[in-house]
């Protein structure tokens, strides 16, 4: 028999543009579980500086990336900058994307305590990791309107912020994105773009539960029915 497919909801966008907020909101409404991609290799190159390793050793992060387990995602030092710079290094290695590339495939297959989907949010969730995803967002906002996000959030982290620095990291990093030779960043072809310039938090929320509702539901219906069981959703 086989395993059933299981809905994934992908979030991609540029950096600040609210979809992280959104793909958690995402998760705990249909009670699936939620993987911030973002944090995959900041959590390899964290691992790998723990153990007294060197982050840039191909054989050392290839198998901090294999040894892997979501409950050191939420480690508050991902955060730091001992993790960013890590995180940089390990990136660059061919072996650690190929089982990051693994782990989150596997994760939207089979997610973890038993939930009935996943909702993954970062970049190339649509176009790369699962392309075929039961609903796909690419969220998106003015770069002004993303930076003054940012700027906001620093600050009330207590971080030093200089807007018109924060902006033109922005600018600098959609450049990098979007321009790559590997997969730049772009909605995927069957993804709804959600613009949120104008959307506080419960907007967007909102239109974007209107956009990837239907589809769910309906793969949770599929579901239901390959079960044999009309109660279990």
């Amino acid at each position: 028999m086989n395993q059933p497919t299981l809905p994934i909801i992908a979030v991609d966008g540029p950096a600040a543009s609210g979809k992280g907020t959104l793909a958690r909101r995402l998760a705990t409404h249909f009670d699936f579980a939620y993987l911030d991609t973002g944090k995959l290799y900041r959590a390899v190159g964290l691992k790998v500086v723990r153990t007294g390793g060197d982050p840039e050793d191909e054989e050392a992060a290839e198998a901090a990336a294999r040894a892997l387990d979501t409950t050191e995602l939420d480690d508050p030092a991902l955060s730091g900058d001992d993790a960013a710079s890590a995180a940089s290094k390990v990136a660059a290695i061919d072996g650690v994307r190929q089982a990051l590339l693994e782990f989150q495939r596997s994760f939207a297959a089979m997610p973890p305590e038993g939930k009935k989907g996943a909702v993954l949010d970062g970049r190339d969730i649509g176009t790369v990791i699962c392309p075929e995803a039961t609903a796909k967002l690419f969220v998106t906002a003015d770069v002004e309107v993303r930076a003054d996000r940012r700027h906001k959030e620093l600050l009330n982290r207590g971080e030093t912020s200089i807007y018109p620095r924060v902006l033109e990291e922005l600018k600098a990093r959609d450049a990098r994105d979007t321009n790559r030779a590997s997969a730049p960043l772009k909605p995927a072809a069957d993804a709804t773009v959600l613009d949120t310039s104008a959307l506080d938090v419960e907007q967007a929320f909102a239109e974007a539960l209107k956009i990837v509702g239907g589809k769910v539901q309906e793969a949770l219906d599929v579901l239901a029915e390959d079960s044999g069981d009309p109660e279990l959703f």
